[in-house]
């Protein structure tokens, strides 16, 4: 399904919110253009935003007829309201509230900032990872059952990014306990957890708007240890 009205996507290789984004509109099938730059549509200047509607031009130039948005989970819903064909927003409302519920809890709980940037225990991300294994249903591949929906596509970024920076070894801890925190998220408990983000990782959307060597690369220079 294509939509009528002209999408710009102000964003960034490196941010996962920006990749929410990217992935929302990749399972829409969206014609939408790149761009790299917000200023002119966020006066936060943050990615991502986007431009809808209004005449066709250039993204560097966006018109004062189109609409503009910021905010990566207020943008995923829209797109999901764009192209209902998509089902990224479950139609069943115990579903839908499901979803938000699961974009809630991994908001609140999965933080591992404090571990790779400050050297805090990485047992909160322990806590989070069973928190949402919780959440995760007995049958079904995603995060509300059989449809994968705005609640995987907002997880997925966060997660690859923290896994390539525990798999690269990146981060201001102690060396040796990325491979501890490595083995700890390994334990047979949490197997539907990992079984999931496998799943989720393999998800055409993410694969065609994932460039880990980009990223890889941002990590290395942004969590380079002091010499």
């Amino acid at each position: 399904m294509s939509h009528p009205q002209q999408i710009t996507l102000y964003t960034a290789k490196a941010s996962p919110f920006a990749h929410r984004v990217s992935m929302a509109l990749e399972e829409a099938k969206a014609d939408a253009k790149p761009e790299w730059f917000a200023a002119q549509v966020n006066p936060a200047d943050k990615v991502p935003a986007i431009t809808y509607g209004g005449p066709d031009v250039p993204p560097s130039s966006p018109s004062s007829e189109s609409t503009k948005l910021a905010e990566s989970l207020v943008i995923v819903e829209f797109i999901a309201d764009l192209y209902p064909d998509s089902n990224l927003l479950p139609k069943d409302p115990v579903l839908r509230a499901k979803a938000r519920f699961f974009i809630e809890t991994f908001t609140a709980k999965f933080s591992p900032r404090s571990f790779i940037l400050r050297n805090e225990p990485y047992q909160p991300i322990l806590d989070a990872i069973a928190a949402i294994q919780d959440l995760l249903p007995e049958s079904g591949m995603w995060a509300v059952g059989d449809a994968f929906s705005i609640a995987d596509l907002n997880f997925a970024p966060l997660y690859a990014r923290f896994k390539l920076t525990i798999d690269s070894g990146l981060g201001m801890y102690e060396p040796g306990k990325d491979r501890e925190l490595l083995n700890a998220m390994a334990d047979p408990k949490y197997a539907k957890f990992n079984a999931y983000v496998a799943h989720l990782l393999e998800r055409p959307s993410f694969k065609a708007t994932w460039d880990e060597a980009y990223v890889k690369a941002f990590m290395q220079v942004r969590l380079a240890r002091p010499s």
